[in-house]
């Protein structure tokens, strides 16, 4: 990797981390300079803007992570209801870098510069549109082999997992508290069920 690479990879990982934790809006570009100890001439030579950086950030952070954490992982799973079930118990109660403070990136950008920001948007969109596809491949896939009902509708189930999770993150950054993850899972568990 170049210098100008390595600068530019420090540059998002250093200013992801703050923004994870302070919030996009109020992370200045002075913090991010000061966090990463590059130049402001430095910063510029690779962003434009401020936004130009936040929307890097969602490209190539943490659509890789995305994809790696909550895509894959229902592709490789041959029964969709465990397989969802498992994702959401790993990213709820296993992840070590998703904090219960902080909530979800995703879904924390998409509330703060979603209605600002049509790159933003874009971007955020991206994701769950990925995400919702994959759900929706793997509960139709379930149902071809039986272990679905027939007259489930996936994309039913990919909104109602998606909004869950989205849901139950702003709660637990709310209490600081997993417990609330746990009656998630409950409540998906059941529901679940009920589809078999």
């Amino acid at each position: 990797m170049k210098k100008s690479e390595a600068t530019r990879l420090t540059i998002l990982q250093k200013a992801f981390e703050l923004i994870y934790v302070k919030g996009y809006q109020t992370t200045s570009i002075d913090d991010i300079i000061a966090t990463t100890q590059v130049t402001k001439g430095a910063f510029y030579y690779h962003f434009k803007t401020k936004d130009e950086m936040g929307v890097a950030i969602i490209n190539e952070l943490l659509a890789p992570n995305f994809k790696k954490t909550f895509i894959e992982p229902l592709q490789k799973n041959g029964n969709p209801l465990e397989g969802i079930y498992t994702l959401m118990y790993e990213v709820l109660m296993n992840n070590d870098f998703l904090k219960v403070e902080y909530g979800c990136p995703a879904s924390n950008l998409t509330q703060e510069m979603a209605p600002w920001n049509k790159d933003f948007t874009k971007a955020l969109n991206e994701l769950s549109v990925q995400w919702e596809a994959a759900i929706v491949e793997s509960i139709n896939k379930g149902k071809d082999t039986g272990l679905i009902k027939k007259a489930i509708q996936a994309e039913e189930i990919a909104v109602f997992v998606m909004s869950g999770y989205w849901g139950v993150r702003n709660l637990g950054k709310l209490e600081n508290s997993r417990s609330v993850y746990l009656a998630y899972l409950k409540g998906l568990k059941a529901y679940f069920e009920s589809l078999q």
